[in-house]
């Protein structure tokens, strides 16, 4: 469904020095450098995958999520989606394709949302029958009745992010890209929008690309992560090979009556201690996790004990670390 290889990206940026008599120069003689956004990025995804395509800040993610929709043309390689190129197939490729940026809108801020979609309706030519079918199915799973009809100025931030993807939805896609479609949002909206991302890809087999910085939303969503850093992909493959790979550590929650003995284990690191509760990490490598705990039982009265793997956001920092981005 989509095969991109070896796209690159670089933008001139204007570089300046502070001051009057840079500002000044600068009105004559401007220095540029260049900025790699994206090197030589290739990898495949097949119909119906979600794929969290993550990195920090400034990794070439969102460079390569609008070059992939269409909006920035890249300076080498090529991009497949569907059969077409996106900055040269514009038109036919935007029809097989929803767009959500987090932090940009693409409802009319003073207009009620419903005449929004209307719009979007025509925009995309979307038969009657479709759009008002979709436009049930939508407003239904996201619940967008009661502030339907309201301006778009009105809207929490929550809200709107659900008509964002309400909107994207309307003309029936196949691919989904999805840039930050949780920034900001509570607890509650957030479990709603995986809820419905998850929902949409098992009923309709839409293929879903996910950038994001929150990893609670890729260990709920993707089955795949491609890791990006510096304009390079530095990792392509399933969380679950990543954590086998960087992590050899468990964390280990215990409840116990009240007792002043200290843990000392080797290849056991105590992340926190009190008289009633510990956690510890245990490195695998040295310890198996059931001895840790039969040995702890036969020297504390245990009240409680809670068995976690480490958390993916320290797992995403190693390969940071790793690759000194």
């Amino acid at each position: 469904m989509i095969e991109v290889n070896g796209l690159c990206k670089s933008f001139k940026v204007a570089k300046r020095s502070a001051g009057v008599k840079a500002s000044f120069k600068s009105l004559f003689h401007r220095e540029y450098t260049i900025v790699n956004a994206i090197k030589d990025i290739s990898f495949s995804i097949d119909t119906g995958e979600i794929v969290g395509y993550i990195g920090p800040n400034g990794a070439g993610k969102s460079t390569t999520i609008k070059v992939m929709s269409g909006i920035l043309v890249p300076d080498n390689g090529t991009c497949n989606i569907m059969g077409h190129t996106p900055w040269k197939d514009r038109v036919s490729h935007v029809k097989n394709i929803g767009v959500v940026f987090g932090q940009r809108s693409q409802l009319w801020w003073d207009v009620p949302v419903i005449d929004s979609f209307e719009l979007l309706k025509d925009i995309y030519k979307i038969p009657k029958n479709d759009y008002l079918q979709n436009l049930d199915m939508l407003t239904e799973i996201l619940k967008l009745g009661d502030f339907i009809q309201s301006p778009v100025r009105q809207l929490s931030l929550g809200q709107r992010m659900r008509c964002e993807i309400a909107a994207s939805l309307l003309h029936s896609p196949q691919i989904l890209f999805l840039d930050e479609p949780t920034i900001g949002l509570d607890s509650v909206s957030k479990i709603a929008v995986r809820k419905f991302i998850k929902e949409i890809n098992r009923e309709k087999n839409v293929t879903i690309i996910l950038t994001t910085h929150d990893m609670s939303d890729i260990e709920a969503l993707a089955n795949r992560i491609i890791l990006i850093g510096k304009g390079s992909i530095l990792y392509d493959g399933n969380l679950s090979e990543l954590r086998n790979k960087y992590s050899n550590d468990k964390i280990i929650t215990l409840e116990y009556a009240e007792t002043n003995k200290p843990i000392a284990i080797e290849g056991v690191n105590v992340l926190s201690y009190t008289s009633e509760r510990a956690v510890l990490s245990v490195n695998t490598q040295k310890r198996l996790v059931s001895e840790v705990i039969s040995y702890l039982s036969n020297q504390l009265d245990l009240i409680d004990v809670t068995v976690e793997t480490q958390p993916v956001e320290e797992i995403i920092v190693k390969l940071y670390k790793e690759y000194a981005i």
